[in-house]
């Protein structure tokens, strides 16, 4: 299945239940893509492990597009903080948080590789089958969280995924 690992070494404890939104089923009706903005792939990974960080993510794609599955899809991961799309203000309960492995601005904000985008287009297609998420919910924290967050960035190849039906652009 494209790479992905579920290992005891990378799993979070940073995450509670989903709740119901609008009355109905606690299911992910959303994508949320992040970059790490961290100088590695392990920093990050420790990090979103980390109990005392109080952040996590459900998916984390490393470089060589290997996937990590830190918390499973149906608990809540901590990934959007503050943050609202269409009125909607728990984001982490609406959604699936994958952190992609880029140094962000914080480390002149590197090109995303090939092999790390097709992992991630792997991903979002499981994740679109399995949970029947729309393009236009697929978003990045930019979107989700504007004048705080401005991640996944400018060289995040949106025209590309769009392109392959996975967001708009």
């Amino acid at each position: 299945m494209f790479g992905l690992f579920k290992t005891q070494k990378w799993v979070s404890p940073n995450y509670n239940e989903r709740e119901a939104m609008g009355g109905g089923a606690a299911h992910p009706s959303m994508i949320i893509l992040h970059y790490t903005g961290m100088e590695t792939g392990r920093a990050a990974l420790e990090r979103l492990c980390d109990p005392e960080s109080k952040v996590s993510a459900h998916y984390v794609i490393e470089e060589s597009g290997a996937i990590h599955q830190l918390v499973d899809d149906e608990k809540r991961a901590w990934h959007a903080g503050v943050a609202s799309w269409e009125g909607l203000s728990d984001i982490n309960s609406a959604s699936i948080g994958i952190e992609i492995v880029n140094g962000g601005h914080d480390f002149n904000l590197p090109a995303f590789p090939d092999k790390q985008i097709k992992a991630l287009e792997g991903l979002l297609e499981k994740l679109i089958q399995k949970y029947s998420v729309s393009a236009d919910k697929i978003l990045g924290h930019s979107d989700v969280a504007p004048g705080r967050k401005i991640d996944p960035g400018e060289k995040f190849p949106w025209a590309r995924l769009a392109q392959n039906g996975y967001g708009l652009w």
